[in-house]
């Protein structure tokens, strides 16, 4: 069975083409940096030949994206793109719905009534599902939704404070995201200290990020609530604020609310606090390092929303054994890692600065001996992705 793994994030995507009937073997990967910006990369890797093609060229949409993808698939991988047994999808958010699914009509619906509150996340991967249903009418699709990993987080931790019968009506609740990120690594870290009862913080960083607290593989809480513009400041979305401010802007300021609502969701995060410098931390480290105050400033608010998360959930889970950092950021940026974990060994955390300066992945960087160990390992969203679509093919009679 050939599986088509299909990550699509607010700035990138990424996909791995699986033959699920090999033990899970990838016959080819690749992916797409810095959708939208002027100059984006390309790279796709043949599994098959180990051949790997780097692309520069601009990426306005998702879409281009995929439809590069295909182009490489079909040119060394695949004779045919009707040899895709089954394409999933990594989708962000859908009402009704929690876990993976094939999709059908009513899923694309709830998927269009979320697209309000994700709207730098529905709509491509909405785009990107129609495009492969014409391009694949009779090949089954899976949309596996980031929240399934939390749908067992406390009551407690699910509801916010308004009156509870707007919570049952609409569904507003803490949905969290990046389910599929954390859950793999709970089960990387699980598997490398041989233990299932630990209590980890994964930090899954990159376009935009979130932290989970997880006890013995449950999430007990994320820092993603309703919609992913809540919690840690994104590339170009806000993040937690005040929720009187978009009335402030609306009342006082004249800003109409599709305005706030396009800045709050395009215009600020790192964006916005470095006075539109950049929106990807590799371009504020550099202007920061070269004196940018405003870019220092974007960087060193993002470290101390991480902190402040970080400090709250170790309190939640009541102790820690590991903290755990994937993503772009998580993984190439060792001034975050030093900057969100310095001065908390208080708490047992134990940086190795030698460590943490060149790392390899999988490796541990806590100073030897350290109560809580610091690893840093390759998120694997896509094999998770895969796992999912092969149990929901199954629930519908499908495999």
């Amino acid at each position: 069975m050939k599986l088509l793994s299909c990550n699509v994030g607010s700035t990138s995507y990424k996909y791995k083409l699986f033959d699920m009937d090999d033990n899970e073997k990838v016959l080819a990967s690749g992916s797409a940096e810095r959708v939208g910006a002027p100059m984006g990369l390309f790279v796709h890797k043949n599994m098959l030949t180990g051949e790997t093609i780097r692309d520069e060229r601009p990426f306005p949409t998702q879409r281009d994206a995929i439809e590069c993808m295909l182009d490489r698939l079909t040119h060394g991988v695949l004779s045919d793109i009707h040899e895709i047994d089954c394409a999933a999808f990594k989708v962000v958010h859908c009402k009704k719905y929690i876990g993976a699914f094939v999709i059908d009509d009513d899923i694309m619906e709830n998927m269009e009534a979320f697209s309000c509150i994700t709207p730098t996340h529905n709509p491509p991967y909405i785009a990107a599902i129609k495009q492969f249903q014409e391009l694949l009418p009779e090949t089954p699709l899976v949309a596996a939704f980031e929240t399934g990993f939390h749908k067992d987080t406390p009551e407690v931790a699910r509801i916010f404070a308004i009156p509870i019968e707007l919570t049952e009506k609409y569904e507003i609740y803490h949905y969290g995201f990046h389910g599929a990120s954390h859950e793999y690594l709970w089960e990387t870290v699980s598997e490398k200290m041989g233990r299932k009862d630990l209590k980890l913080i994964t930090c899954h960083l990159g376009g935009s990020s979130s932290l989970c607290a997880i006890d013995s593989g449950r999430s007990l809480d994320t820092t993603a609530a309703f919609s992913n513009d809540s919690g840690i400041l994104a590339n170009n979305r806000i993040g937690d604020i005040d929720p009187f401010i978009p009335f402030y802007l609306h009342e006082v300021a004249g800003m109409e609310y599709p305005e706030i609502k396009r800045v709050l969701s395009t215009e600020s995060g790192l964006i916005g606090l470095s006075r539109g410098c950049s929106n990807d931390l590799r371009d504020l480290q550099e202007a920061a390092d070269a004196g940018n105050a405003d870019a220092r400033l974007a960087i060193d608010r993002y470290i101390y929303e991480l902190k402040k998360y970080f400090g709250a959930y170790a309190a939640v889970l009541g102790g820690l054994d590991a903290v755990v950092f994937a993503g772009g950021i998580g993984k190439n940026s060792p001034a975050v890692r030093a900057g969100m974990l310095e001065g908390l060994e208080f708490m047992g955390v134990e940086l190795d600065p030698k460590r943490n300066e060149h790392p390899a992945v999988g490796d541990d960087i806590s100073v030897p001996g350290s109560k809580v160990r610091i690893f840093i390992i390759e998120t694997d969203e896509e094999v998770m992705i895969a796992r999912k679509a092969v149990e929901a093919l199954k629930k519908a009679g499908l495999r």
